[in-house]
């Protein structure tokens, strides 16, 4: 058989390999960094940061994440094959292994061999590799997503619980609309309107519909803030709006901020799985963790595995942000004392 283009090679001339690296480098130290001592002076974040460690699952969804995060930036070392090479030789040594048997049903033993760790998938691809790929779309669209929707909800948030009166009304009612509509329902039509667009447009598409829960955040944050004492102080020393927005209570929301990335990481992983299977999100060949559930539940008698293992891959990823995003809202809770 032909292995030419079978194996990843890895370029070491581009600049995206060796921030791959230092990502998988903080990755490590990130989980090292629990078992280090704690400054005993007292702010914010070191008391955030000491609650966070005695909550026992925020640590959990802490090291799910890293992992995670570390599968995806080591990609190209951990995985022998492209996501997208078909071994036909390995398709049909299973083949016949399913029609001399090996167990029938879901009590059929999976076929994984030393050559393809998690078997083949009904095209003759790499499952171990196509999973191990999957989480850099997911990890990609968690990212992008809730970077789109932090800077319009936060932008939005901002200018309507600062203002108020009928800027507020006006902002406010429009995100009312926007929540109205069924989250999925509504991504699916605007990315229907595109013609199915690229996958990274798709992930915009999640962070355009996705900021209205960012903006109500903030802006309940500010109505709150913005009576307090510092800002009447600087708006006494002449400070601008522009200024005591960026200088003053945009530094005071990022608690709340952080908290609802964390869970909207979960939803848009999720979001991104369930357009993806219902052929609304990635497309063949991109290793989506949704495609191949949508790939894979064609065969899950007898091969129940295909969709089985992207399923807990998706269900793991999202109940890990789940769970770090729990814990950073009570550890990011003022009220909370040591």
């Amino acid at each position: 058989m032909d292995t030419t283009g079978i194996l990843i090679t890895v370029d070491y001339s581009s600049p995206l390999t060796w921030v791959r690296l230092a990502v998988a480098v903080f990755m490590v130290l990130a989980m090292l960094a629990p078992l280090l001592p704690v400054s005993k002076r007292a702010s914010l974040w070191l008391d955030a940061w000491k609650r966070l460690k005695r909550n026992h699952g925020a640590m959990v969804g802490y090291y799910i994440v890293l992992v995670l995060c570390l599968i995806a930036s080591l990609a190209l070392w951990i995985s022998r094959y492209t996501p997208s090479y078909q071994d036909y030789d390995a398709l049909t040594a299973r083949s016949t292994i399913t029609k001399a048997g090996g167990g029938s049903g879901w009590f059929r033993v999976p076929d994984f061999t030393p050559k393809h760790w998690l078997g083949v998938d009904s095209l003759g691809r790499d499952i171990y590799a196509r999973l191990v790929h999957g989480s850099v779309i997911s990890l990609e669209v968690a990212v992008i997503s809730q970077g789109v929707a932090v800077v319009i909800g936060m932008f939005l948030g901002l200018v309507a619980g600062y203002y108020g009166g009928w800027i507020d009304a006006l902002l406010m009612g429009f995100t009312e609309i926007i929540l109205a509509f069924p989250f999925l329902l509504l991504v699916m039509t605007i990315v229907a309107m595109f013609g199915i667009p690229s996958i990274e447009m798709i992930f915009v598409i999640i962070g355009l519909v996705g900021w209205p829960s960012v903006a109500r955040v903030i802006r309940a944050q500010v109505l709150s803030l913005k009576q307090k004492e510092f800002v009447e102080a600087a708006r006494a020393l002449g400070a601008t709006d522009a200024r005591i927005l960026l200088q003053h209570l945009t530094p005071n929301t990022l608690a709340p901020i952080i908290v609802q990335v964390s869970l909207g990481m979960a939803g848009a992983i999720l979001s991104e799985a369930g357009l993806s299977f219902l052929g609304f999100g990635a497309q063949e060949p991109t290793p989506s963790w949704g495609l191949m559930v949508a790939k894979g539940q064609g065969d899950l008698d007898p091969l129940w595995w295909l969709s089985v293992l992207p399923g807990i891959a998706i269900m793991l990823a999202v109940f890990g942000f789940n769970l770090m995003g729990d814990g950073l809202r009570d550890a990011l809770d003022p009220r909370m004392k040591t």
